[in-house]
């Protein structure tokens, strides 16, 4: 089985689980993990890999509108230094920080390779699923897209200062509950755009028109990326990008752009059937653990 297949098991055997975070009460619960190998790219500092772990799951509560209460993360890694040590946590306190939200520990572990698994619970009394997209939605996203994609190419040309600025997103907490009371659903776009819309598609039995030049790139994405083809790639199918994937009733979304504390873009509409890019199938590709 591969991830999908797996998650899709899980559901079917676990009611609670298949958004974003599960939701018990007004209590909202998720956990990641992330690897050197899959997630970390050569030159990523402790302080980024513990902005990144623990904003991957500020992220998802984030996707629900909910608050952020506190996170705590498990670090395993061959062996333990102290200053990486203290940077990771400096890291992980300054994301939570930036959403109003607490750092408050976690776990230590010896591993052969970097690893941390972080979880974080929020609050709220109105949750936004997958789930309730309709036909003629607008369909929406937060923010600018690609971020990740280029941040990897950094990395890769050894610009490491430059893949970490990059790699430390903002989650989109106090977006997602300025646009919970308008979003008819939501979810983050950490799979990649393209994935992400497929996940809402199914979901909420629906589909999706968009058209590519709706798309906002982030003005990385021009400075590293070398073709149109690899634009698109950073755009539609790299992921990590952490912002919100949401539909909103067209007779709501003024409100919502206006609640919106980053910029929300329509990229396209929700359809009875089929994702498409400018008429064209999207494939149901995007970030998997394990590639």
């Amino acid at each position: 089985m591969d991830e999908r297949e797996s998650l899709a098991a899980i559901y079917e055997w676990l009611p609670d689980a298949g958004d974003d975070a599960a939701v018990v009460g007004d209590l909202i619960f998720t956990v990641d993990m992330l690897h050197q190998q899959t997630d970390f790219p050569e030159g990523t500092t402790r302080y980024t890999a513990g902005w990144r772990a623990v904003g991957a799951s500020l992220s998802d509560v984030a996707a629900m509108g909910a608050e952020a209460t506190a996170a705590v993360a498990a670090y395993a890694a061959p062996e333990f230094d102290g200053d990486e040590l203290h940077a990771f946590v400096r890291g992980a306190r300054d994301v939570c920080e930036l959403v109003d939200g607490r750092y408050v520990g976690g776990d230590l572990d010896t591993h052969d390779e970097f690893t941390v698994a972080s979880a974080v619970v929020g609050r709220t009394e109105a949750p936004v699923y997958r789930s309730t997209a309709a036909v003629g939605d607008a369909v929406c996203v937060t923010g600018t897209l690609g971020r990740t994609g280029a941040a990897i190419r950094a990395f890769e040309r050894g610009a490491h200062d430059r893949g970490n600025d990059l790699f430390r997103f903002e989650p989109r907490v106090a977006a997602g509950r300025a646009l919970a009371p308008h979003a008819s659903a939501m979810m983050d776009s950490s799979d990649g755009l393209a994935r992400s819309l497929h996940q809402l598609a199914e979901a909420s039995d629906c589909g999706f028109a968009v058209a590519w030049d709706r798309v906002p790139l982030d003005d990385a994405v021009f400075e590293e990326a070398t073709t149109d083809a690899d634009e698109r790639e950073c755009g539609l199918y790299t992921g990590e990008d952490f912002e919100l994937v949401f539909t909103v009733p067209r007779d709501r979304l003024e409100a919502a752009r206006t609640a919106s504390p980053v910029p929300v873009t329509v990229v396209g509409e929700v359809t009875e059937e089929a994702v498409t890019i400018d008429g064209e199938p999207v494939p149901d590709r995007g970030y998997t653990h394990g590639d």
